[in-house]
């Protein structure tokens, strides 16, 4: 078998019907859209959104900015990096949301504290924070300090 012996299945190709070609070819003048009326006019079909009187879809929804939505039970945390828990902190020191708060390191007060892991620090601190990266943990803990996460 060569390449120009290749050709499709019989029945598997059908012609295009060429509309509007004569009286003759059996879909001449009219091309099989009837006589007169919104259907037989070019053009016919219009906006993807008009719905001739109808409030249209898109406008029936509810009004959101941005792309989709966001999830109404998602958490924000307050950020913190070890290196300015080594600034701020002296050794042996306790770290809290409420030593944090005090210090005017919290964004939001309200919201969880997480520790992250930028900088480093030679200091042994206690934190007690509701979360904690794994390069954040392992720095505090290699500068001797300890590491608990509260709810």
């Amino acid at each position: 078998m060569k390449l120009h012996d290749l050709k499709p299945n019989p029945g598997s190709k059908k012609d295009r019907t060429r509309v509007g070609r004569g009286i003759s070819a059996g879909k001449g003048k009219t091309a099989g859209r009837g006589t007169k009326g919104q259907r037989s006019r070019a053009g016919f079909g219009g906006n993807l959104y008009r719905q001739g009187g109808n409030l249209p879809f898109y406008r029936r929804l509810p009004f959101m900015r941005g792309e989709g939505f966001t999830p109404p039970n998602q958490v924000t945390y307050n950020e913190i990096n070890v290196e300015t828990l080594a600034e701020r902190f002296a050794a042996g020191a306790e770290v809290t949301p409420e030593t944090l708060a005090a210090l005017n390191l919290l964004h939001q007060k309200k919201n969880p504290v997480v520790v992250l892991g930028r900088g480093d620090i030679d200091k042994p601190l206690t934190v007690k924070v509701q979360r904690v990266s794994k390069s954040a943990r392992e720095k505090i803990e290699a500068a001797g300090g300890k590491v608990e996460i509260v709810a």
